[in-house]
C-alpha cells in the first residue's frame, strides 16, 4: 500500500496566531515540533497498517517546516516547492492508494479558525461551482481526479465539518476549535495518539471510504481583496474579471484549473 500525506500547520493543535506559523518568528519552533509530530503520528499509523511506502509533502508556507529526524524510517519527504499545479499535493498520481491531510485549515470566511484562509492572505473567499471552499476541497478533488480516496484528515473542527459533509466515510481527527481570535486545543501527546489511531483504522478499511464524485464542469471564482491583484490574475488566458475584485475560470479539467489558481496567484 502507497500512501501520500500533506501536511499544513494552521490546524496543528495548539497553532494559534500568524506568528506560530511564521519560520521567522521564535514561536514558530514549537508549532513546527507538533507539526513534525502530528505528520510522524499519522505516517506511523499508516506504517502499522502495512503501507509499503508514505510521502510526505511539507505543505505550509516555504514548505521548510517539518524536521525530517521526527519522522519515522521508511517515510520520504518533499520540501520546498516546484511551482507544479498540483501544489499541496506535487508527486501525487494514481499509483497511491490514499490520501490523508494533517494540520488542515478552516476555508476563508468559516468563522471557525483565527487562521482561516484559503490558499493566500491576498483573497477573501475562493468559491466553486459558486460554492466557498477550502483547500481541502481542492485537495480531495485532485486525489479523487487520480482515483485517490482521501481517507483522512486532521485539523480545526470547522475543516473537519467541511470534510465529512464532502467525503462520506472520512476519518477525521479535529485538534481544536476556534472562538474568535482563540482557540480550544486538546493536549498535543494527545492529538498525535488520536491520529496515529484514526490513519491506522482509515488505512485498513481505505478501499471502502473516502471516494467523491466529481462535478462534469469546475468555475472557480478568486475574490482578491485588491482590484489591481484581480485585474492583473484577469489576463490570465480564459480568466475574466466578473466584478472589481473577482476572476472566473472555467474548465472541464481540474488540471487546467489548479494550473489556473497557481498563476493567478502569482501576480
Amino acid at each position: 500500500m502507497k500512501v501520500f500525506v500533506s501536511a499544513d500547520i494552521e490546524g496543528v493543535t495548539g497553532v494559534t496566531t500568524w506568528a506560530e506559523t511564521d519560520r521567522a518568528k521564535p514561536v514558530f519552533d514549537a508549532a513546527r515540533r507538533q507539526m513534525s509530530a502530528e505528520v510522524a503520528a499519522a505516517c506511523e499509523g499508516a506504517f502499522a497498517a502495512d503501507a509499503d511506502e508514505v510521502l510526505v509533502k511539507d505543505a505550509h508556507d516555504s514548505a521548510f517546516n517539518l524536521i525530517p529526524e521526527l519522522l519515522p524510517k521508511g517515510a520520504e519527504l518533499i520540501r520546498g516547492w516546484s511551482d507544479h499545479p498540483l501544489s499541496m499535493l506535487q508527486e501525487i498520481d494514481d499509483s497511491f492508494d490514499a490520501l490523508m491531510l494533517i494540520g488542515y485549515h478552516a476555508r476563508a470566511r468559516a468563522g471557525a479558525s483565527p487562521l482561516e484562509h484559503t490558499f493566500s492572505g491576498r483573497l477573501n473567499e475562493v468559491r466553486l461551482n459558486g460554492q466557498p471552499v477550502s483547500e481541502f476541497t481542492f485537495a480531495a478533488y485532485t486525489a479523487a481526479a487520480y482515483g485517490v480516496p482521501t481517507v483522512l484528515l486532521s485539523g480545526d473542527a470547522g475543516i473537519c465539518a467541511e470534510a465529512e459533509a464532502l467525503v462520506s466515510g472520512i476519518a477525521s481527527v479535529p485538534v481544536k476549535r476556534g472562538f474568535g481570535a482563540s482557540t480550544i486545543s486538546i493536549q498535543p501527546a494527545l492529538a498525535c495518539d488520536r491520529i496515529r489511531e484514526a490513519a491506522e483504522m482509515a488505512l485498513s478499511r481505505h478501499s471502502a471510504l473516502g471516494r467523491i464524485d466529481l462535478p462534469d464542469r469546475f468555475a472557480v471564482e478568486l475574490d482578491f481583496r485588491r482590484h489591481a491583484s484581480a485585474y492583473s490574475a484577469s489576463f490570465y488566458p480564459g480568466a475574466v474579471l466578473s466584478d472589481s475584485t473577482t476572476v472566473r475560470y472555467e474548465s472541464d479539467n481540474l488540471f487546467e484549473v489548479l494550473r489556473a489558481v497557481i498563476f493567478m496567484l502569482r501576480g
